[in-house]
């Protein structure tokens, strides 16, 4: 499940997304309203957590703009605006819950299942790159008919990529989706976890779906 985060407080985007990827959930962060409208017009999320309050475009003016281009997409506002005009001019707009700064992430992460849960999901729970099967439900990966079993954060490498799949993700990039914004490991372990899924995804099959991109970083790449 991919989440798109629009905070501008830097530390609290950062906190909210580390506790969505404890989680399992991969995540996106922005910090303004005019990046919120390109990341949600240019991906697709499962979810958008949106702080009314933002430079540019507002929040309310993201989620209206959102709705009519026909993005439903579920939305949850964060946010300190609490006056009853502000939370009804949230669910007008098409927002699906509306919580109120302070919060507690038990809480957010509760009504987050929640509009997920109940929003149609219009690429399904599957994704596909050649013959590499990925079910995000059942966190299960097949290649050519063949289960394949990865570690948790091999994985959440591998989901990364293949809903990024023919993009080149820097190590960075790929860093902060499988182990939170503030991680500090060792320096090569995107590339140690890359080797383990080439030998996995890769070695027994002619086609190899894992590329390096040279000064970048890697990509998952689906042949013509």
């Amino acid at each position: 499940m991919k989440i798109l985060v629009v905070e501008d407080e830097t530390d609290l985007n950062h906190i909210i997304a580390k506790h969505l990827q404890a989680e399992g959930y991969i995540v996106d962060s922005c910090f303004n309203g005019n990046d919120a409208v390109y990341y949600i017009t240019e991906e697709s999320y499962d979810a958008i957590l949106l702080d009314a309050m933002l430079p540019g475009k507002d929040g309310f003016e993201v989620l209206k703009e959102i709705r009519s281009q026909k993005i439903e997409t579920p939305v949850m506002f964060l946010t300190a605006r609490d006056q009853t005009e502000d939370i009804v001019t949230g669910l007008d707009f098409g927002a699906d819950d509306y919580v109120v700064k302070p919060f507690s992430f038990e809480e957010v992460l509760a009504r987050l299942r929640v509009i997920i849960k109940r929003s149609p999901q219009e690429h399904g729970t599957t994704y596909e790159c050649a013959d590499l099967l990925i079910d995000t439900d059942k966190k299960s990966v097949t290649r050519a008919g063949t289960d394949i079993e990865l570690s948790p954060k091999e994985y959440a490498i591998l989901e990364y990529m293949v809903r990024n799949k023919n993009i080149a993700l820097s190590r960075l990039q790929i860093e902060s989706n499988a182990w939170g914004l503030d991680f500090e490991g060792e320096s090569n372990i995107i590339d140690v976890y890359i080797r383990y899924l080439r030998k996995k995804i890769d070695d027994d099959f002619d086609v190899k779906l894992i590329q390096t991109v040279r000064g970048i970083g890697y990509m998952l790449t689906e042949p013509d």
